[in-house]
């Protein structure tokens, strides 16, 4: 889930956990122990949700799923009460950027590009996860849309070690998207992830001077999360006051790992390959 840069448009409801913003957490191995638990079921949901998803289906049956699956892991939705957050997944369509709110009047039809974000609250900690799917056959534009919004997040991770900075991440990412035709999205950041949903340091995907570009440390945990757009970089909330979407119509693309800082590199603990 990505942070609001934008905090007026953030429901004010109080999160059903703590958010307080401390200093950037260096994680003990028993902590990230826990937090493999953690990512592990958010992956096991999303590879089980990306096998699931077809035509005729609602959002809300994605979300009713993953919150079903969430629950019999032995974890809690982190999303689900969060700042208000009605449901266990952010569920976006084609133009939909992120936020989105399950709907059982939200169909998901052939074609369509589906975003779906979640996370799960495991002993304490938080993992935190993004796909994006074609559903059946898409437009060449969707599916091309799509490999670089996967790839442009890799692109980012393999910039993660001890010594590096955050805008090694940023400029990795921003580069690849741009390179093939597409925008970074600006209005929203990966974030810092562990005891709380959201942790310092703010994640950009573009080069920015609103970036405090710290130095990575062994034992960050990071939720890098590109979000790419076919059209314009720009965003609108809807009335719902959750649902961003892109002010042109045009379709976006999201995903999201989250990612451990070794001494030499990184391991992606909501890895979907090792469920």
């Amino acid at each position: 889930m990505n942070i609001l840069t934008n905090l007026l448009t953030t429901p004010s409801q109080p999160a059903p956990r703590t958010q307080q913003r401390r200093g950037i957490e260096i994680k003990s191995q028993r902590e990230i122990e826990i937090m493999r638990q953690a990512a592990k079921i958010v992956a096991t949901v999303l590879k089980e949700i990306s096998a699931r998803a077809e035509p005729g289906m609602t959002t809300a049956d994605l979300d009713a799923y993953a919150e079903q699956r969430i629950r019999e892991m032995g974890a809690t939705p982190s999303f689900k009460g969060y700042q208000g957050f009605p449901a266990s997944i952010c569920a976006c369509i084609n133009n939909e950027v992120v936020h989105g709110i399950p709907n059982r009047k939200k169909v998901i039809r052939e074609g369509d590009v589906l975003k779906v974000d979640t996370g799960a609250y495991f002993n304490g900690f938080h993992g935190d996860s993004c796909i994006t799917l074609g559903v059946g056959t898409v437009t060449p534009e969707a599916d091309k849309l799509i490999q670089v919004a996967e790839a442009a997040l890799y692109k980012g991770i393999e910039q993660v070690k001890d010594g590096n900075c955050l805008m090694d991440i940023a400029g990795a990412i921003q580069d690849h998207v741009e390179n093939n035709g597409f925008v970074v999205v600006e209005d929203f950041t990966g974030h810092g992830v562990g005891r709380n949903l959201h942790e310092e340091p703010s994640v950009f995907n573009v080069r920015t001077r609103e970036m405090r570009n710290v130095r990575l440390r062994e034992g960050m945990t990071l939720a890098i999360e590109p979000i790419v757009n076919a059209g314009s970089r720009h965003t609108r909330i809807l009335r719902d006051r959750w649902t961003a979407v892109t002010v042109d119509n045009a379709l976006s693309a999201q995903f999201e790992h989250t990612v451990l800082v070794t001494k030499t590199g990184y391991e992606i603990l909501t890895d979907r390959a090792q469920v």
